[in-house]
């Protein structure tokens, strides 16, 4: 296992500021077969591959409510309206237009609209087929109908859902909130791997932050070093809850140590700023009218 290069001079001369926080997969993998494995040790045989195995997939659970598995992509939509799911993606945190002073709009799921699967028809509507499989249209009616809508982001477009949410600015009792907003709106069809944008959104910068799985590419595949001993304590219960002939209470006792281990990666990452709390809070004995 390589040693940290500690020195300032590499650090400030680098590329990669801040990886100092963090330690790669590999070496993760590396220490728990020298630590962890061999006998006379908690593990007494397993192969690197297994090692490998279950040390992804000890990431994978950690990214999605331990690590500071959150990231981001930036684009500018396209007249298609439409983005591809990152590679490494599980559930989007928030989706944003960003304005001309830098600051985020939240743009809001649309749940009255769709991506279908399409099936070409003939004139009496029987499905036709290439003589195995149907015959799929290209792109479905529905989403061609949605990003046809003509809209804008101008205070005074009242009629972007003409018919179904005229006046969407609040000015009709009983609105519903997620349209009282001109900012677009978003739907994604994770079986094509799309997210699509309503058609004012067209042009616009648009930012995805979404949940990693931990996984996107080998130099993403870190630990921050606060989570390393909770990589350790699941990988060590993954296995040995695999391997036959080890007793139940050596079982018991690593899921123990898995469970404790977490539980203390969390409180490590938290990242809670008492002044940053309290500067909150501070808002709160405002009076609120009604």
């Amino acid at each position: 296992m390589a040693l940290i290069d500690e020195s300032q001079n590499s650090y400030y001369t680098g590329s990669e500021f801040g990886d100092y926080q963090f330690t790669s997969l590999s070496n993760i993998i590396n220490a728990f077969e020298v630590i962890y494995v061999g006998e006379g040790k908690l593990i007494g045989k397993c192969s690197r591959t297994e090692i490998a195995f279950h040390a992804q997939r000890a990431l994978q659970e950690l990214s999605f409510d331990t690590l500071r598995s959150v990231k981001a992509q930036e684009i500018t939509v396209p007249n298609t309206l439409k983005m591809i799911i990152p590679q490494d993606y599980v559930n989007y945190v928030k989706i944003a237009m960003v304005g001309e002073d830098g600051l985020e709009r939240v743009l809001y799921p649309e749940i009255k609209s769709s991506n279908p699967t399409a099936i070409s028809q003939d004139a009496n509507g029987d499905y036709q087929d290439d003589g195995t499989d149907l015959t799929l249209k290209s792109e479905s009616e529905s989403w061609a109908n949605y990003k046809s809508i003509s809209a804008s982001n101008d205070d005074d477009a009242t009629s972007y859902d003409k018919e179904l949410y005229d006046l969407f600015l609040g000015q009709r009792y009983g609105i519903n909130p997620e349209r009282t907003q001109a900012n677009g709106h978003f739907y994604i069809d994770e079986n094509k791997g799309y997210i699509h944008f309503s058609s004012q959104l067209a042009g616009q910068t648009v930012i995805v932050k979404y949940i990693s799985d931990g996984l996107g590419t080998e130099d993403e595949m870190r630990v921050h070093k606060f989570a390393e001993e909770a990589m350790y304590r699941n990988m060590a219960y993954a296995i040995a809850n695999m391997q036959a002939g080890i007793p139940e209470y050596v079982v018991r006792r690593f899921r123990k140590e898995k469970i404790a281990a977490t539980r203390k990666a969390k409180l490590r990452l938290s990242n809670i700023k008492l002044e940053e709390i309290s500067q909150v809070l501070r808002g709160k004995s405002k009076h609120i009218k009604h």
